[in-house]
């Protein structure tokens, strides 16, 4: 029996992210929790003819049974950054959110894979850590920051632009997820770009999402596409962890020491039976990517700190 929780199952990034979820013939039985609608993307998910059973849990009465049993517990709750907002504004919001069900999993599912892809994911994964720290059952290995829409982003760029297949272009970014603390490692690709190209893509990758919110007119964010990363995200983690294969990796977001004076720092992790099995370290960057990494250290510092001194403050 395999059990996912999507909590914000009902959003723009949820539904979708479900859908592709209930694709996946490894999971038996998966759980969709919002504060409204979930009973009507339940009704229409169990009607798709795969293994896993759907069912819709509304409101905070109903979270306990969303989580209990949870083996993976998928966060796209959240709201999307609106026009006139500021950054400060999204991150109290959505902190609040993310805290207080970080704090009804520790409580009800505790050994679960946390995959947290509500914004801004930098501080978020911090804020879970310290729930489940301040409840007594923190484990770094469980605990994910879903980074995959960079790299999602950076393998399409890159192919488009060399003309290659996509699905087996492979670029390496690690850092944080957003803005300059997103390091696309394009000197790792094996392809060569003039200085210009390198410049473009890069800032094509670390500002890909409001490409989005531009086109869509202030009316939404990037969320097929990162209902797409999250559920790459999922997968690998259900095919490491249930059906033991090896050698599965992806780049997320997780406690490590691979980048010095940082808690956390996403690069390529090798997943295991037990979440993360191995934290490759950063890989070998040219002057143009150190600078990056330069630039982003002191914002990651900054960001995990707010996430940390949201919950000791609360």
């Amino acid at each position: 029996m395999v059990k996912v929780a999507v909590l914000g199952a009902a959003g723009g990034i949820g539904q979708p992210l479900s859908l592709l979820l209930k694709a996946n013939t490894t999971i038996t039985e998966l759980a969709l929790f919002d504060i409204a609608n979930t009973a009507g993307v339940a009704a229409d998910l169990s009607h798709i003819n795969t293994p896993a059973k759907v069912t819709g849990y509304k409101g905070d009465e109903q979270l306990e049974g969303a989580l209990k049993g949870a083996d993976v517990v998928v966060i796209p709750a959240g709201v999307p950054r609106k026009p006139g907002m500021t950054r400060d504004d999204l991150f109290k919001i959505n902190a609040g959110i993310v805290k207080n069900l970080a704090t009804a999993a520790a409580k009800h599912c505790p050994k679960a894979f946390m995959a947290i892809i509500s914004n801004p994911v930098n501080s978020t994964v911090p804020i879970v850590a310290e729930v489940f720290k301040a409840h007594g059952v923190y484990d770094a290995k469980r605990i994910f920051g879903v980074t995959t829409l960079d790299i999602v982003r950076a393998n399409t760029f890159v192919s488009e632009l060399k003309n290659t297949e996509p699905q087996s272009t492979n670029v390496p970014v690690i850092g944080g997820h957003s803005g300059v603390t997103i390091i696309p490692v394009l000197s790792a690709t094996g392809h060569s770009f003039t200085d210009e190209q390198v410049e473009r893509l890069t800032q094509r990758i670390q500002y890909g999402g409001d490409e989005v919110v531009k086109a869509k007119d202030g009316a939404g964010s990037a969320t097929l596409s990162m209902a797409y990363a999250g559920a790459r995200f999922v997968n690998s983690l259900l095919e490491a962890s249930v059906l033991k294969k090896t050698g599965v990796t992806e780049c997320t977001y997780v406690k490590s020491d691979v980048a010095e004076g940082l808690e956390y720092f996403s690069t390529v992790v090798e997943l295991g039976p037990e979440g993360v099995s191995k934290i490759h370290p950063i890989p070998s960057l040219n002057a143009h990517e150190k600078k990056l990494l330069d630039a982003a250290v002191p914002e990651l510092k900054a960001n995990i700190q707010k996430g940390v001194d949201f919950v000791k403050n609360a």
